[in-house]
């Protein structure tokens, strides 16, 4: 068994308050969760209003298919307009 981890550091431009801020993060999470079939929870940064880290995991047998679906995540956080990515760490165990 696999366990790929992808974590990915954003920052949320014009947001006001915490509220914006959860918002933005439940459409991208649910839109994460119901494409991809995989766990996503904000992680950190959770009483700042324009920053966030969010935390996707996928379980497998096979690494390709890890390393398929949480580059086709990053791929849809790069796409979101609403969210920049500063950083993000794969990791896969």
């Amino acid at each position: 068994m696999l366990v790929g981890i992808l974590k990915v550091e954003l920052y949320i431009p014009g947001i006001a308050s915490l509220k914006e801020k959860r918002f933005v993060l439940k459409s991208l999470k649910t839109r994460i969760r119901n494409r991809f079939n995989v766990s996503v929870a904000e992680i950190d940064f959770m009483d700042k209003w324009q920053r966030s880290c969010i935390g996707i995991a996928v379980v497998s047998n096979d690494r390709r298919f890890l390393d398929e679906i949480l580059s086709k995540v990053l791929n849809v956080i790069f796409y979101e307009n609403r969210v920049e990515v500063i950083d993000q760490i794969t990791e896969i165990y």
